[in-house]
């Protein structure tokens, strides 16, 4: 599984962090930026992850900034991404298997460290549950189609 990753100034401390979970998983990755703290516009990171993402050039995309709502926003603007800010592993779990999540977004202000490396190796080692959830995906599907052409 090929996942890209990015951060904002705010994010990238924590991404350091789940740049560690993914080496210790493993996980092939491509890391889009930024590198360091200095101040950057979230859009910029979270475009150039959701338009991967969107394109098939990778499965997963993972998104840092202080909240990860602005990450979740600007990414949600791209066809077939489905993005949201996670803070804990209920919902990272319950995200992959109900939602077929493939954007996690992460706040670097508000995830602590050690739950965003837990919550990023839920959200890639699970799958997709489909049945009864693959109908309401495919909704959601119809839905983009039909506002977003």
């Amino acid at each position: 599984m090929k996942i890209v990753l990015a951060s904002d100034h705010a994010g990238f401390p924590l991404k350091k962090e789940v740049i560690g979970a993914l080496k210790e998983i493993k996980a092939s990755f491509e890391d889009l930026g930024c590198h360091s703290e200095n101040s950057v516009d979230y859009p910029d990171f979270a475009s150039q992850v959701a338009r991967k993402v969107s394109a098939g050039e990778a499965e997963r995309g993972i998104l840092l900034c202080g909240t990860g709502v602005g990450m979740a926003i600007t990414a949600n603007k791209f066809k077939g991404v489905r993005a949201a800010a996670i803070g804990d592993l209920f919902t990272a779990k319950a995200s992959r298997e109900h939602n077929d999540l493939n954007v996690l977004c992460l706040g670097g202000r508000v995830v602590k460290p050690v739950v965003a490396r837990e919550i990023v190796k839920t959200f890639l080692q699970t799958p997709f549950a489909g049945g009864r959830h693959e109908k309401r995906v495919e909704k959601i599907k119809k839905i983009e189609d039909k506002n977003c052409p």
